[in-house]
């Protein structure tokens, strides 16, 4: 599928840009609206490698998504008139920075805009978790006789003054931390970039132990990099509040999950909730064996408005460059 405009305006010759993945509709009709560039955009589902390669040869650009693994390789094939990828996504472990700077390549992300997604979905996961929606609503479709009664499906009284513990205090944490303290929540974070003592907010900066042993629920907020690959493991599951709660709506790779369906079979950890996992898009099925497990398929960004506005920030990102223009969102290794 190609979307092209015969007329050019400061761009000569045309330029082309690969999309790995269909973008949004909307943000697809407005490509035609961008003259002296051609579009070569892929489908639904990711591409196989051969195709990513192929298709990325000779372009001047590329939008891809996590799916994509954008290598040493993946420069090499797109050849050198490549000059930026700009990732649907404010993650971006699917590249190889280094591999982008060797080849002089621009790469972009997009922060930002949603980061109000995130927080209502990671929200949305700890009441689940609380108030134990999934069971809940499994045990109604199972069809099982049922009669009321105070035992019946107790769960945690999220505004009752329960803790939430946030590590990564950046935009996505910010804006947990405000819907938490719309539920009455004590609100702790563990970030490396803020002084210990301080309040963001009404957020206190504590340190990532203490974090663990005074949460009722533990929610993480920071990108997927070798200093926090397992950040969650054996070790920091151990520290945590007996009885306590995890969320995960960053990456996958930041908990370790054996480590983690050990501290739920044990009863240390009363329940999880995921939205990355490991081995995206393989689900460790030992996870959805547990009743006490909330997953869903990596969607807390999957707001219409908020798709929407990440593609086009993906787009805004290659036109600006392709105009010799400093890009929207760079991603940078500093």
């Amino acid at each position: 599928m190609t979307a092209s405009s015969n007329s050019v305006e400061n761009m000569t010759p045309t330029r082309s840009v690969y999309i790995a993945r269909l973008l949004t509709d909307s943000v697809t009709r407005e490509l035609d609206s961008h003259p002296g560039i051609s579009f070569d955009i892929g489908q639904e589902t990711p591409p196989a490698r051969a195709e990513l390669l192929e298709r990325a040869a000779g372009k001047d650009a590329a939008i891809v998504t996590l799916t994509e693994r954008i290598d040493e390789e993946f420069f090499t094939a797109a050849g050198p008139n490549l000059k930026v990828v700009a990732n649907v996504a404010v993650g971006f472990d699917n590249i190889d920075l280094d591999a982008a700077a060797r080849h002089g390549v621009t790469v972009t992300n997009t922060p930002g805009v949603l980061d109000g997604a995130t927080a209502d979905h990671t929200f949305a996961l700890i009441l689940a978790l609380g108030r134990r929606i999934v069971e809940a609503d499994r045990f109604i479709r199972e069809g099982k006789d049922w009669v009321w009664g105070p035992r019946m499906f107790v769960g945690l009284d999220v505004s009752a003054g329960a803790t939430l513990g946030i590590i990564g205090l950046g935009r996505i944490g910010r804006a947990v931390a405000q819907r938490a303290r719309a539920f009455d929540m004590r609100v702790l974070a563990a970030d490396t970039t803020r002084p210990l003592g301080t309040d963001v907010d009404g957020v206190e900066v504590v340190t990532q132990r203490e974090l663990l042993a005074a949460s009722d629920v533990v929610t993480l907020h920071v990108p997927l990099l070798p200093s926090t690959r397992h950040l969650i493991n054996r070790d920091t599951l151990a520290l945590m509040k007996p009885g306590a709660y995890l969320v995960n709506c960053a990456r996958g790779g930041v908990v370790d999950e054996r480590a983690l369906i050990e501290a739920l079979d044990s009863g240390h950890l009363r329940g999880a909730a995921i939205d990355t996992f490991e081995g995206e898009p393989r689900v460790n099925p030992e996870l959805i064996a547990r009743e006490q497990v909330v997953l869903t398929p990596h969607t807390a960004s999957a707001g219409e408005a908020t798709r929407d506005r990440m593609c086009r920030l993906a787009v805004d990102n290659v036109i600006a460059v392709l105009a010799g223009r400093e890009p929207l969102t760079p991603v940078t290794t500093g």
